[in-house]
């Protein structure tokens, strides 16, 4: 039987991730590079709730921050500052020349600035009315974005 398309946007996370492995198994096969690890640091409270997150990965000397959030109570306290700071770190202790960053203009593009980030694209339209930006953090300073 020949294979079929059918839209399952309902997809389970276990076959998802599933499926995300078997494509970085590739990359690392067509790169030579098997570096790759999680990078996540998380800010919990007494009760041992996350209250903040970021969360991405390193791979090939490069590092991708895709999940940042500090839950709306806790913000404003420079929780969110430290959560950046520790990915950075730990980023550069693994060898990562480059940090990249997407924002929407409603999020904290600033916040990335503020960090050393550089503003490297900015795609209006996504969402309507908004933009999506993509910033870079260079923490080898002979190494460019």
């Amino acid at each position: 039987m020949a294979p079929r398309l059918q839209a399952e946007h309902d997809l389970s996370p276990n076959e998802l991730n599933a499926l995300e492995e078997r494509l970085d198994s590739d990359n690392r096969r067509k790169t030579g590079r098997d570096d790759d690890r999680g990078l996540i640091f998380v800010i919990r409270d007494k009760a041992e709730r996350a209250v903040g997150v970021a969360a991405g990965y390193s791979w090939a000397g490069t590092a991708e921050l895709k999940l940042m959030w500090i839950d709306e109570a806790y913000r404003g306290r420079g929780y969110a500052r430290e959560l950046i700071d520790a990915f950075i770190a730990e980023a550069a202790g693994r060898g990562v020349r480059r940090i990249w960053v997407s924002s929407h203009d409603f999020q904290a593009p600033g916040l990335y600035e503020k960090a050393g980030f550089e503003r490297m694209a900015e795609f209006p339209g996504w969402p309507e009315g908004h933009s999506n930006i993509v910033l870079c953090k260079t923490i080898a300073a002979r190494q460019m974005c």
